[in-house]
């Protein structure tokens, strides 16, 4: 994108329009090839008027400067990318509050590398829609957190900077792909963080390092200016040491701002109203199939069920209930993820094509280059590429719009559940935190270390149902979360549920 006057785009050459039409499978002579561009100057020509006019982005209201990489002195844990100090409207609910950012979310003037080598040097020249929010709030933005590598990672091993150390333990896993942000809300240093959600990317971290981490209703919140993975499990959402603070955050940013797709008949409400209400005329449903996976840890199963008790002491109707199709919903996501994933943020330089919203011309095109060193890219991500790829070219897409379809009928079963309870409840996770695997661990320990911990929350990343990990107690000297699942935008009753867990006892004693 030039928007340079005197400059026109660039044509192809005769042997780039031949490479190009044989790699669309045409068949054409080479008088066939010169005719079809001498005919393209025409088409040129308006693509030379938009390099000219003006992207039409967001303005930026707020001053600030770059911030400054923090030394490990100050960043014990690894999780700061970049700290600054952005300061908001003289007046609003967050004046005086410091937020910090994943870094896949874009803060004009500051670097964004989302965990990855590739992005490196990139530095956005918009806010997101939820940083204008919070500033226009009075809060504070102090700074990026360190993510995992493009976000594919559950674990907190595979930022090019380096892993992310547990609040805990340090050497064991902080949890992904959020990893800074939980990571910084647990240690005290920071009360409030926005984390990404595309397979349990808030909850994860919230429920290795203990905090509490919002995954909204689908579209609640707009992605405008957050580095996509793909669109229909793209979430963004709080992460804080408290209830209370997350209800208040989740306030000021949710709500449709006409950039964002995503977003279709949001229903926000005042969240903090719910704080106070107690417990006392909810249905609380333990689904079964939650606990006893294959890689569940009989503590963890054990701490979420004694958690859920309480709020039977609290004066809810707690019993267990059944969703059979909740065992199919990881492989449900897995398409939509894989092929999704490669469709969009790779092959599409994260933004594709197809939809109405803001896009980020600069950044789709810094992110192309990942092409040119494409072995940078981390064990997790080219996994995820391969198999999306495979599928794409070998069955033509079918998988992910079969796996689209069946998303719709998870969606309903999670629906018939809540149309009997309020709130469904299950480990946020099987497991606990592990550790750290060494930069020169076999490829199979950093492949099951970034995906062997999201068989509860992936499935409600396609069907968008919004989702919190409470922390509910420590096993191990490390936490353990329990996951409240709710209607679509009724995340009020969520924070209703956590706020009257929270007061019964300190997490970190049960």
């Amino acid at each position: 994108m030039s928007g340079d006057k005197t400059r026109m785009i660039k044509r192809p050459t005769f042997e780039q329009m031949r490479d190009l039409a044989g790699s669309l499978h045409m068949h054409m002579s080479e008088q066939e090839i010169r005719d079809y561009m001498e005919l393209m100057e025409a088409t040129f020509q308006a693509y030379d008027r938009v390099d000219e006019l003006p992207d039409n982005l967001p303005v930026v209201t707020y001053p600030r400067t770059a911030g400054h990489h923090p030394s490990p002195s100050e960043n014990t844990l690894n999780a700061w990318y970049v700290k600054t100090d952005i300061r908001g409207a003289d007046k609003g609910v967050l004046q005086g509050r410091k937020i910090v950012l994943k870094d896949n979310i874009c803060l004009a003037g500051v670097p964004m590398m989302n965990g990855a080598s590739t992005l490196e040097g990139y530095v956005p020249n918009v806010d997101a829609t939820l940083v204008t929010r919070i500033l226009d709030a009075g809060g504070t933005i102090a700074g990026k957190a360190h993510c995992e590598y493009f976000c594919l990672s559950g674990g907190s091993h595979t930022s090019a900077h380096g892993p992310v150390h547990n609040p805990h333990k340090h050497g064991y896993m902080a949890g992904g792909s959020s990893s800074g942000c939980a990571a910084l809300i647990a240690t005290g240093e920071i009360p409030m963080a926005i984390g990404g959600d595309q397979g349990g990317s808030i909850r994860i971290p919230s429920s290795f390092s203990g905090a509490y981490g919002m995954k909204p209703t689908h579209g609640l919140v707009p992605y405008s200016g957050v580095f996509p993975i793909e669109s229909t499990i793209d979430h963004v959402g709080p992460i804080t040491a408290t209830v209370a603070d997350n209800a208040l955050l989740l306030e000021v940013i949710a709500g449709e701002d006409g950039l964002d797709p995503r977003q279709c008949h949001v229903t926000t409400a005042k969240y903090t109203d719910s704080l106070s209400k107690g417990v006392s005329r909810l249905r609380i449903g333990i689904v079964k199939e939650g606990f006893g996976h294959p890689n569940s840890e009989a503590d963890v199963d054990e701490a979420v069920r004694i958690a859920a008790k309480k709020f039977e002491t609290s004066g809810a109707e707690v019993r267990e209930i059944s969703i059979p199709m909740h065992l199919d919903g990881a492989a449900i996501w897995t398409p939509i993820a894989l092929e999704g994933l490669q469709a969009q943020m790779m092959s599409g330089n994260g933004f594709g094509f197809n939809w109405k919203g803001l896009y980020l011309p600069d950044l789709m095109s810094f992110h192309s280059n990942w092409r040119t060193r494409v072995d940078e890219l981390s064990p997790s991500l080219k996994i995820s590429m391969l198999i999306g790829e495979y599928f794409i070219r070998q069955h033509g897409g079918c998988y992910y719009a079969k796996a689209q379809n069946l998303s719709r009928r998870l969606r309903n079963a999670y629906d018939d559940a809540l149309s009997d309870v309020d709130l469904l409840v299950m480990p946020t996770l099987p497991i606990k935190a592990k550790p750290i695997p060494p930069a020169n661990a076999p490829l199979a320990i950093m492949i099951q270390r970034a995906f062997e911990m999201i068989p509860n929350t992936a499935p409600f990343d396609a069907t968008g149902h919004p989702a919190m990990s409470v922390p509910c107690g420590m096993r191990d000297g490390l936490p353990v979360g329990m996951m409240l699942v709710g209607k679509y935008w009724d995340e009020s009753t969520i924070y209703q549920a956590a706020a009257a867990f929270e007061a019964t006892k300190d997490w970190r004693k049960m």
